[in-house]
């Protein structure tokens, strides 16, 4: 239950304001580094194109992404982050880092070992 209440809940990144998850992690998946296809960004994501389309609607409407057309396939759309968009990804990334570091002050190494295997077997039970 508190899974999915984090999962809905939404949090503030820099000057983005209140993020989802879902958003947040589009941002992340985009990245601050160049440009991303739609299609790209739908399997990055594990979700469908017409899902990837409501998404960067929203992150547009932020103006935390930007779309352009692709310069030699009119069919393609690219995805890249605006300046606020690097910003939100940058203070996401710096919760991440506050997260672990928060962790090994209170786990051991073994602990930490141990937590780290859960997560992987975790995430490879809900890759199937």
């Amino acid at each position: 239950m508190q899974l999915r209440r984090l999962e809905r809940k939404p949090h503030t990144f820099g000057s983005a304001g209140p993020l989802t998850p879902s958003e947040i992690h589009t941002i992340e998946a985009v990245g601050s580094e160049g440009t991303v296809l739609m299609s790209e960004l739908a399997g990055r994501l594990g979700i469908t194109k017409g899902a990837v389309t409501q998404l960067i609607t929203r992150l547009e409407a932020k103006e935390l992404v930007e779309r352009s057309p692709h310069p030699t396939d009119s069919r393609v759309t690219l995805i890249s982050l605006t300046e606020k968009g690097k910003e939100a990804n940058a203070a996401h990334e710096e919760v991440h880092h506050q997260f672990y570091d928060q962790l090994r002050t209170q786990l051991t190494e073994q602990e930490i070992e141990i937590f780290e295997k859960c997560i992987a077997k975790l995430n490879s039970f809900l890759e199937k």
